[in-house]
């Protein structure tokens, strides 16, 4: 139930970051298109994406690593979230392990973690190729 509840909310958090983060890049696009270059925008657009995308895993680490520290798993916020980023991430060194009542939480988070990057990279690609193809409609026109 709490591996339910943490996937849940960190999809949400996740989705109103992609909504946030597109709303602020199509935003700053229409009020700066005409004063930067377009090879400016798009270096700075896929920047702004990646450092949002990371600020957004960055976050959804915290929740699983206060989890953790709820529960009793972790005492030092340092561990926590070193357990929790290599959970994330699916590296997993195993130096650190949680209880056994817990693992099956640990599991949820790696494939939690595994989809929520995969969705962004999804995202990062799709605004490549929007940003490159308005690119292109702005040289043959």
């Amino acid at each position: 139930m709490i591996a339910g509840i943490l996937v849940t909310i960190t999809v949400i958090m996740h989705f109103i970051g992609l909504v946030g983060l597109s709303w602020f890049l199509q935003r700053r696009w229409r009020e700066h298109r005409k004063r930067l270059s377009s090879m400016f925008w798009q270096g700075l657009s896929i920047v702004v994406t990646v450092l949002g995308l990371f600020a957004l895993h960055f976050l959804q680490i915290w929740v699983y690593a206060v989890a953790y520290i709820i529960l009793g798993e972790f005492h030092s916020v340092e561990e926590a979230l070193y357990f929790s980023t290599s959970t994330f991430t699916t590296v997993g060194f195993g130096d650190l392990v949680l209880d056994e009542r817990w693992r099956l939480l640990s599991a949820a988070e790696s494939a939690n973690g595994f989809l929520l990057i995969g969705w962004s990279t999804a995202f990062l690609v799709s605004l490549t190729s929007r940003v490159r193809a308005f690119e292109i409609d702005i040289e043959s026109g």
